[in-house]
């Protein structure tokens, strides 16, 4: 009798560990969300990606502006060259020179800035969308939430498995204070 209770006891153990198991992979079903598209579709990459690019036109504008200046230097020293002696000539080709290659010397100053800033800029993005994510899921008790790129690390999911759009929608509306 006691082998037949205790027989039965395993049998129900047995039975509501399978059980709990069960529930739990269907309540943390393999979910994921596509990166290039919450890259692209976040308000706040547009935000961000305007005021890069208005603060690179800035940039780019003063060294248009310095290379103007050096423009008309040269300009001023080919009209006046045939009454300069040759001492005063290679004055002020040295002086063109340095100044040409100080531009350049900025000119690349700048192009490293803007490529620093837009990485920065961009990590600030990424920081939000991965802080989103992490809070969305454990709000949503998945285990896993992969995030696919096209670059291969996921080949197949069926849609239903997509979360790209409602974590875009929920971050966005984050980002806007609603």
């Amino acid at each position: 009798m006691t082998k037949k209770i205790t027989l039965t006891l395993v049998i129900l153990a047995l039975g509501i560990a399978v059980f709990s198991m069960v529930r739990s992979y269907s309540t943390s079903e393999l979910v994921y969300v596509d990166v290039n598209k919450l890259l692209e579709g976040y308000k706040r990459t547009e935000v961000v990606r305007g005021d890069l690019k208005k603060q690179s036109d800035q940039m780019k504008a003063n060294v248009d502006s310095l290379i103007t200046g050096w423009q008309k230097e040269l300009k001023t020293y080919e009209k006046q060259r045939s009454k300069m002696s040759k001492k005063e000539k290679e004055l002020q080709q040295e002086l063109l020179a340095n100044k040409q290659q100080q531009i350049n010397s900025y000119q690349q100053a700048i192009g490293k800035q803007i490529q620093k800033d837009d990485a920065k800029a961009t990590q600030t993005v990424v920081n939000d969308i991965n802080d989103y994510v992490k809070e969305y899921g454990k709000k949503h008790n998945h285990q896993i939430i992969f995030g696919a790129g096209g670059n291969g690390n996921i080949m197949y999911a069926e849609e239903a498995t997509d979360l790209t759009e409602t974590v875009l929608k929920g971050l966005n509306e984050e980002f806007e204070g609603k």
